[in-house]
């Protein structure tokens, strides 16, 4: 029987994401609500100030609840250094909910269930990272069909006003001056040379 502290810890990848599924089973597993942790950061890296905070006040014997695997990292070298340090060095639980076999609380377990269990550890870590890695080629590949069938992407391109050519002929003959040009159509000495640029290409 397990006499620590419960823990619970979640992670969502954006501001507008919701984790209250989490920490609704989070809630039912019993952790109480001071021990229950949560950033809002995308978990490229473990610079996550809840995450660290956390892992910080987990002692020998505690128990930490997590609802997925991949809410310790988002590859498979982090995850699996993550689950070492809390279970070797810290000499904590884990007990993963989306994944039963992942608990290791269960202390009957013989050799071969605890090989399972680490084979199933380092295959989940592997494909939540490889999971990502697609999704990241399939926008990759994404936006390059849209950019190749004429679609923009970022800011919309500033629309010249239509007394550009009027200043332009006045700035190429010398009686106004590239900074004097920008003002007089409100828009950047940068924007206004851009202009020109492309005006003389055509």
């Amino acid at each position: 029987m397990n006499n620590g502290r419960n823990f619970g810890y979640a992670r969502v990848s954006t501001r507008d994401q919701k984790e209250d599924r989490q920490l609704i089973a989070l809630a039912e597993c019993g952790v109480p609500p001071k021990n229950i942790y949560k950033d809002k950061q995308s978990g490229k890296d473990f610079d996550r100030p809840a995450y660290i905070r956390m892992i910080k006040r987990i002692k020998a014997g505690d128990t930490l609840y997590i609802k997925s695997i991949d809410r310790l990292g988002r590859n498979y070298t982090e995850i699996l250094e993550q689950w070492r340090i809390i279970t070797k060095e810290r000499r904590a639980a884990i007990v993963v909910l989306d994944m039963p076999l992942l608990d290791t609380r269960q202390k009957d377990r013989d050799l071969t269930g605890l090989l399972i269990a680490d084979l199933v550890l380092q295959i989940l870590s592997y494909v939540a990272q490889t999971e990502r890695d697609f999704i990241r080629k399939r926008q990759a590949e994404g936006i390059a069909v849209a950019r190749a069938n004429g679609v923009r992407f970022g800011r919309p391109k500033k629309q010249r006003p239509k007394e550009f050519y009027k200043i332009w002929d006045l700035w190429r003959s010398g009686e106004m001056s590239a900074r004097a040009a920008s003002r007089h159509l409100g828009v950047s000495h940068r924007t206004f040379i851009a202009w020109t640029e492309e005006t003389k290409r055509k």
